[in-house]
């Protein structure tokens, strides 16, 4: 912080500290990880103890102890406060840069409503526990007067319970990129079917071309397909490795279908078109694309010298990228 020194700027924060929002919920369920419980309350704070740990416990490959100020940790403004602190335990082995990311929750058990007040920062914000910050809690964990309060259910018969559940972050190195690329390189297929008066097959496939890094096909049915076979041109897109996908994967193409008029441009037959290509779902296109009556029109520039050239263009697709 501009113009102060370490010290000062230690007594913001920690002034800072004093005052975040505390949430406060109620649940049925105990903590996932460790109960404390203690026998004779009173006669814990008549010794004096300033704060007790409770024995090291294992969370997410570490160890840990609950810190218990039972007449609140003063140094914290917790005068007046039960305060509760999560402590992380034989630090000594770890590289001399440790760090363990964790959020987490405290617990006191209502023993009249057999219930679990649980308490944890309002803001929900992920403590970082290193090597000069080897503690974190809530000094106003809650207050001594409402604690000692019977009625309440946190102190019956000098017996209270406290406990914590412990999430550490653990960063697996793994990440997924979605890029959605926008005129990818390469993005043109083009089929030409030479001998269009004699070909005799149902349909007709391009070369395989990949796009983004997705593996596409044309399929031309030169006389239709379905209930326009005889009567119209059908073409579709295909997404040839629809089926080597992982579970739910999807690849999005933005893309266009064209029969080419080379006498008249202007005439060219296109549709334009977006899809979510997967392996239930990896043909995409049109069965009536132009009728036969026109496309064998020899006035027109869509067959010439017998043959017959349609194009996909795809001017996006998405693409995943995988670090693991």
């Amino acid at each position: 912080m501009n113009g102060l020194n370490q010290t000062q700027s230690l007594s913001v924060i920690t002034w800072f500290l004093m005052f975040v929002e505390i949430r406060r919920v109620t649940r049925d369920l105990p903590p996932a990880h460790y109960l404390f419980n203690i026998e004779s309350f009173s006669l814990l704070v008549k010794t004096g103890v300033d704060y007790y740990e409770s024995d090291a416990f294992e969370v997410g490959g570490h160890k840990w102890r609950l810190v218990l100020y039972p007449n609140g940790n003063k140094k914290s403004n917790g005068c007046g406060f039960i305060s509760l602190y999560l402590q992380i335990e034989e630090t000594d082995y770890l590289p001399r840069t440790w760090e363990v990311n964790v959020n987490f929750t405290f617990f006191v058990l209502n023993q009249i409503r057999d219930k679990y007040l649980t308490v944890e920062e309002g803001d929900g914000a992920i403590k970082r526990f290193y090597q000069m910050k080897t503690e974190w809690g809530i000094a106003q964990f809650l207050s001594l007067d409402h604690f000692n309060d019977a009625s309440k259910g946190y102190l019956v018969d000098d017996s209270c319970t406290f406990g914590v559940e412990i999430f550490v972050i653990k960063h697996t190195g793994k990440l997924e990129r979605l890029s959605m690329i926008q005129q990818p390189a390469n993005n043109t297929i083009t089929f030409k079917l030479d001998n269009y008066s004699r070909s005799s097959s149902d349909y007709y496939t391009s070369d395989v071309q990949t796009i983004g890094d997705s593996k596409w096909k044309l399929i031309v049915y030169p006389r239709g397909k379905g209930l326009w076979k005889g009567y119209s041109l059908s073409v579709f897109l295909e997404l040839v490795e629809a089926y080597q996908l992982p579970p739910k994967r999807k690849i999005y193409a933005e893309y266009k279908l064209r029969v080419k008029d080379r006498y008249t441009p202007s005439n060219t037959k296109e549709f334009t078109a977006a899809h979510w290509f997967s392996p239930s779902s990896y043909q995409r296109g049109y069965l009536y694309v132009l009728p036969l009556w026109e496309l064998q029109d020899t006035s027109k520039g869509y067959i010439v010298n017998d043959s017959l050239i349609v194009e996909a263009v795809i001017t996006m697709v998405s693409k995943v990228k995988l670090f693991l």
